[in-house]
């Protein structure tokens, strides 16, 4: 049997775990594949996916193509079709179908950390992935409200529309994040603010991170250890409230990725052990 080709697309790509974290399953699990990373500018991905992504076995996705790779694709599950976003394609039997496990590995790693969604939940952004766990919030009755830049204000708004007249009573709101303010309960950064190389730039003042109690950062990057030897991202390191890093949340989304998940239900403890490694990195 050949070697399955695997990769994760986007731009900027250079901040991806996916390679490491797949590299080590596939090796634990015993499957004969290789997974790599591609760089593809937002004009390119229609090409890319022509000559590139459909030879491939399946391919994992990231900003800024989460939502344009749906019209390439020849079907998509209910899950993914509901938030109108796509992290996961698998290329079998001469179909493209993809799947969202953001979702996943959102609530996943909310639960890991004993962080509840309730109060007030405020969504940093209004792009695919602020999307996704906007909805994982409103299906729990719990109120959204999105922070975003003024250029995103009619996105923002949009989105909201479609939320409300998807989930019933939902009423999801938007503010301009310079207007934030207000002790929240779960604070998610669903922008790229933070993300490798600007790894020092913070989308909220000092002031804002205060009032949090607890903040879900989905930017990858680099941690550094603050003065109590809690890892912490760089964007978010300035005060001592409870954070969760999105490395929590790329080791239990990759595994239910679906071309990678039925290949590790034998030994469930893979998850963990890289779990575990991950956060003393």
């Amino acid at each position: 049997m050949s070697t399955k080709k695997y990769a994760v697309i986007g731009h900027p790509i250079g901040h991806t775990m996916s390679p490491f974290i797949h590299t080590k399953l596939f090796e634990l699990a015993g499957i004969d594949a290789v997974y790599t990373k591609l760089d593809v500018a937002p004009e390119s991905l229609g090409y890319e996916y022509d000559h590139i992504l459909s030879k491939l076995s399946g391919y994992n996705i990231t900003i800024p193509h989460k939502q344009n790779i749906i019209q390439y694709l020849d079907e998509i599950d209910e899950k993914a079709n509901m938030y109108g976003s796509v992290n996961t394609v698998d290329n079998r039997d001469y179909t493209a179908k993809g799947y969202t496990t953001d979702p996943d590995g959102f609530l996943k790693a909310l639960d890991a950390a004993k962080i509840k969604l309730n109060g007030r939940v405020v969504i940093l952004g209004c792009g695919g992935v602020a999307r996704t766990m906007a909805y994982e919030v409103v299906l729990k009755n719990i109120p959204v409200l999105f922070a975003v830049r003024l250029e995103d204000v009619e996105i923002a708004k949009k989105l909201c529309e479609e939320i409300n007249s998807t989930v019933i009573g939902s009423q999801p709101s938007y503010c301009l994040i310079s207007e934030l303010n207000g002790d929240i309960d779960v604070l998610i950064n669903a922008t790229p603010i933070g993300m490798f190389p600007n790894v020092e730039n913070q989308p909220v003042s000092d002031e804002v991170i205060a009032k949090c109690k607890n903040v879900f950062d989905a930017a990858v990057h680099c941690l550094k250890r603050n003065q109590n030897r809690n890892q912490v991202p760089y964007c978010f390191s300035h005060k001592p409230y409870r954070i969760l890093h999105r490395s929590h949340q790329s080791v239990r989304q990759e595994y239910r990725k679906p071309p990678l998940r039925h290949g590790f239900r034998k030994n469930h403890n893979i998850r963990f052990c890289l779990f575990l490694r991950l956060d003393f990195l």
